[in-house]
């Protein structure tokens, strides 16, 4: 949303609540301005409608989660789009190619999971589970906001460095989705995953907890 609509907005969501004979204040104005502005005005407006006129919420005056969950859906309903998306996705994509969804938490699941290529190669059985924890894992990394994913899903083909010392391109990466939100979940990933591993002897750290003594 842009900062010229933020007085639209104002005036939309006070004469919603005044509609509902609800009193509004200066705190529950900037809470309402924060939420909406992943939104534009248009689909705050609409969402706004279709409050009202639901037979079931409607009677109660709007709540910015109300707004939000007709605009975004619940986390539920999120988590099953996004097994849907990446189902889809392992039919038509195998299992030696880069893939980059449009959806962050969907890279951070999958490399749970145990990545790409054995999501792909998952038995027609076990579906019906993998499914179970991919929708879990959604949940849990949408409720959270941030978190760290990897940039690309890597395929079971040969390593970027065989391609370079060949003098060869790298192959290119099947784009799953919105192919502008797949570029910025590219570049706003990280290039090693989500998760750095390092190992060392745990002589070294019995070492380490003894250095601060020592020095003491």
């Amino acid at each position: 949303m842009q900062a010229t609509d933020k007085p639209a907005l104002v005036a939309l969501v006070t004469d919603a609540l005044a509609y509902y004979r609800q009193p509004v204040s200066e705190f529950t104005l900037q809470v309402w301005v924060q939420a909406c502005q992943p939104f534009t005005l248009e689909q705050v407006q609409k969402a706004m409608t279709a409050h009202a006129t639901d037979p079931e919420h409607g009677q109660f005056a709007p709540k910015v989660a109300d707004i939000v969950r007709i605009l975004q859906g619940t986390h539920t309903d999120r988590a099953q789009l996004a097994w849907g998306k990446a189902l889809e996705a392992m039919s038509s994509v195998d299992a030696y190619t880069d893939v980059i969804f449009d959806d962050p938490a969907i890279h951070a699941c999958i490399e749970d999971l145990g990545g790409w290529p054995k999501v792909c190669r998952t038995d027609i059985k076990e579906l019906s589970h993998l499914q179970h924890r991919f929708c879990l894992s959604h949940k849990a990394y949408t409720g959270r906001g941030q978190f760290e994913y990897p940039r690309r899903l890597a395929g079971d083909r040969s390593p970027d460095s065989e391609y370079e010392k060949k003098g060869l391109k790298l192959p290119r990466p099947a784009l799953i989705g919105d192919e502008a939100k797949c570029r910025a979940v590219y570049q706003g990933g990280n290039v090693a995953g989500k998760t750095a591993i390092t190992y060392r002897p745990v002589e070294v750290l019995a070492i380490d907890n003894l250095q601060p003594r020592i020095a003491a």
